[in-house]
Order: C-alpha cells, then sequence, then structure tokens
C-alpha cells in the first residue's frame, strides 16, 4: 500500500456491547492499541460502538488520549433534527464522533436503505464534517453470476454521488462483498484487490485523477489477524472495515500487523 494513503482499521461493533461493556473493552484495548500507534502516523485505528454506547467510549478515549485512535458512529440519518424517532443527527454525531459508516449492506438489506439514501447520509455527514465510510459490495447471487462489476459500477455511482472535487478526498469507500460477511470466507486479497481498483478507477472518472490516487478504499468481510497481512500487502487496499474480530483483543493484532506491512512499504 502507498504510505501516501495511510491505513485505516476501523472495528464495526454492530449490536454488540451496551455501554458498560464498551467502556471496559476499550479501557481493555486501548494501552495496547496507543504502544503499536502511536509512535507510526500511517495507521488510524477507528472504534464504532452502536450509538447508545459512543459516549461511554468518547468518555475512555478522552481520558486516556491516543494520537489516531479514533471514534465512529455506524450510522446517522441526513435530516439536521424532527420527528425522526429513532434516529441521531449529523451534528449529535460530529459533537463525539469523527466518522460515521454509512450503507453498510446490513443497513442495506435489513432496513431497506438505497443507494440514494446512502449519498443523501454522506453528504449531510461531509457538510458536518465527519469522514463518512461508505460500504458498497455484491451478494452471493451476484458473485456467483458474474454481476459484481454491474453491481459496483451501479452502487458507485449513486451512493458516491455529487461530491465537490474538495469532499472527494475525505470520503472513505469500504468494499464489503456481503457473501464474506460473518461467514468465515473472506475474498482473496487478489480478487478483493481487482474489484478495489476498479472501484478507483470508477471514482477517477467521476472526481478527477487526485481524488482517485487519494481516496481511502478499505476492504471488510471475515478480516482477521490471520488474513490482514496479505491485504494489507495490496497496493490498492488502504485498511479494513472489521466485524466479528473487532470485538476481541484479536483487533490489536490486526492494528499490529497493519503497521508492520506499512512499515515495509
Amino acid at each position: 500500500m502507498a504510505v501516501s494513503r495511510p491505513a485505516i482499521i476501523a472495528g464495526n461493533w454492530k449490536m454488540n456491547y451496551g455501554p458498560k461493556q464498551a467502556s471496559s473493552f476499550t479501557l481493555e484495548i486501548l494501552p495496547q492499541l496507543g504502544q503499536i500507534i502511536r509512535s507510526y502516523p500511517y495507521v488510524t485505528s477507528i472504534l464504532c460502538p452502536p450509538s447508545i454506547s459512543l459516549a461511554a467510549v468518547r468518555e475512555v478515549l478522552d481520558a486516556m488520549p491516543v494520537p489516531r485512535v479514533e471514534l465512529g458512529a455506524q450510522n446517522m440519518y441526513f435530516e439536521e433534527m424532527g420527528a425522526f424517532t429513532g434516529e441521531i443527527a449529523p451534528d449529535m454525531v460530529h459533537e463525539l464522533c469523527e466518522s460515521v459508516i454509512l450503507g453498510h449492506s446490513e443497513r442495506r438489506g435489513y432496513f431497506g436503505e438505497t443507494d440514494e439514501l446512502v449519498n443523501k447520509k454522506a453528504l449531510a455527514a461531509l457538510s458536518h464534517h465527519l469522514r463518512p465510510i461508505i460500504c458498497i459490495g455484491e451478494d452471493l447471487a451476484q458473485y456467483e453470476t458474474g454481476q459484481t462489476s454491474e453491481v459496483i459500477h451501479t452502487q458507485v455511482h449513486a451512493s458516491l454521488a455529487n461530491f465537490t472535487t474538495e469532499q472527494a478526498k475525505d470520503v472513505v469507500i469500504a468494499y464489503e462483498p456481503i457473501w464474506a460477511i460473518g461467514t468465515g470466507r473472506a475474498a482473496t486479497a487478489e480478487g478483493a484487490g481487482l474489484v478495489i481498483h476498479l472501484i478507483r478507477r470508477l471514482y477517477g472518472n467521476m472526481y478527477g485523477a487526485d481524488a482517485a490516487s487519494t481516496v481511502r478504499i478499505l476492504y471488510g468481510g471475515s478480516v482477521t489477524s490471520a488474513n490482514i497481512s496479505e491485504f494489507m500487502a495490496h497496493p490498492d487496499i488502504d485498511g479494513a472495515l472489521v466485524g466479528g474480530a473487532s470485538l476481541k483483543p484479536d483487533f490489536v493484532e490486526i492494528v499490529r500487523k497493519t503497521v508492520e506491512v506499512m512499515e515495509q512499504a
């Protein structure tokens, strides 16, 4: 991976760890993350707990500040405020977080989120100085019938539309093949790299070569400490969006191995 694109290892805790558990787990892993990251400027780690636990994790991060260990939300709405029961607004997220995951396949699949809705959320995040981590990826049927390229074209052009040239550089994209999420069946680094290279090319067609070379594109889908080095060695892969392994101390090892690969770049 080019050091000109610092890596991101983000942990999506999904619907796990309420405030007490989230605080305890953060206290457990933060000193180790600090030891790994503090002296190496090219890796950022983002912890993404459920919204109810954001304040608890923020309190720990503020009490034990570590450079480039940040807080991210798992979702948000695009409206500023109003009668939207159960949603959280961009300003609310920005009070606590630096980043927000948008368009995860579970949001798309279980809650019917469309590319157009994801795009509205992304634009709202950018306008409130949040770094959007925008997820795209094909499902198993699409993968097995050779539709990956078509799906990626559609999602890139619809989910990642309408950014200014400067905003396009602040976006993070996560390629998450749905068939690999939580299944233990990770894509190969070569296979993921081919799709991510396509995403980068499409993004460059939309926003120019500078944005394409700057945008960070992560891989997500059954990432563990056993396979992260292979993914990070690919020149187009700029980090990982980690699911199940982010709930365990193994997350620290994933960050450690990322740093090792980056130091050799």
